[in-house]
């Protein structure tokens, strides 16, 4: 089971300091970590173009703009997008396209840290996944790597891409697709197996655009294929203390098998920076401290 509880965006934790931390329920390991503070955004779906319903595009860059400011004030160790990070007009040009991720790209890359992306089904519109990741940077990652993962500090991290056919060819919104239908390709389920086997003993936090548990909204799917697979791994793992995740513009909290699943609020929602959204992620040794910035909440999540 687990506490929520109200906190203020400026909760402080006892930076610095060695605790020890009880993960997941399956098979408890007494770990002493060092606390970690990262900076998080989803969905800012960048363009050009007039708002549509709740979604400002163009405002985006002036969010992003904050975010930066912010998670620079506070000195976070790295800075995450969930993906959806860019958008495009109507015309769907890939040259438009790639400009307005030159933009936010641009933007983001005034983190003095390290930072890093998710691809989201929005990145693979108008362009191809090859030049959404020649676009952006994911500090030490390869350019051709859409799932990689990294440390910092204790933790090991995971970063995800279900932006696939079942037949593991990569998504392009430009050829007719269902954007409920993602999977996560063999060679990925792979290096996942296989990187999860070789941080057994660290601490680890997943990221990816699309929900690894069960979303259904309005009769549409979110969540990935399959993802039971997935959960499984993390179950047998014994470690995976949370997944974060953006894609349904919609805050969620659920617990499986020990571990949390958290989806975000979508940046480019509604209009100003009185309503811009992101979040600064703490976890040490009393659980996921998360500290929402203006519409996002602020909730504390224990083990």
């Amino acid at each position: 089971m687990f506490k929520i509880s109200r906190r203020s965006f400026l909760w402080k934790s006892s930076l610095g300091a060695l605790g020890t931390v009880t993960l997941n329920q399956g098979g408890f390991r007494e770990l002493p970590i060092k606390a970690l503070r990262f900076g998080l955004a989803a969905d800012s779906h960048y363009a050009d173009r007039p708002p549509r319903g709740t979604r400002y595009f163009r405002q985006s860059l002036e969010k992003m703009h904050q975010f930066v400011e912010v998670m620079n004030d506070e000195k976070v160790d790295f800075v995450m997008h969930l993906g959806d990070f860019k958008d495009e007009d109507d015309n769907k040009l890939a040259e438009d396209t790639l400009e307005y991720l030159n933009a936010i790209e641009t933007v983001y890359a005034g983190f003095q840290g390290p930072r890093y992306h998710c691809v989201g089904n929005h990145d693979v519109d108008s362009i191809t996944k090859e030049q959404f990741l020649n676009g952006i940077e994911n500090t030490g990652i390869d350019k051709d790597k859409s799932y990689y993962s990294f440390n910092s500090g204790n933790f090991h991290c995971i970063v995800l891409d279900a932006n696939y056919y079942e037949d593991g060819r990569d998504h392009f919104y430009k050829l007719p697709i269902d954007f409920q239908d993602t999977h996560f390709p063999e060679q990925e389920i792979t290096w996942l197996t296989q990187d999860l086997i070789q941080n057994q003993s660290k601490p680890t936090i997943i990221f990816c655009h699309h929900p690894l548990f069960h979303f259904i909204r309005d009769d549409k799917q979110f969540h990935v294929n399959h993802f039971e697979k997935v959960q499984g791994l993390f179950k047998d793992h014994g470690q995976v203390m949370a997944v974060f995740q953006g894609h349904v513009h919609q805050e969620r909290f659920e617990m499986v098998h020990g571990t949390h699943y958290i989806t975000q609020l979508g940046m480019v929602d509604y209009q100003g920076l009185e309503k811009n959204c992101f979040s600064i992620i703490e976890l040490d040794q009393s659980g996921i401290h998360i500290n929402g910035y203006k519409r996002a909440s602020s909730q504390d999540l224990r083990f």
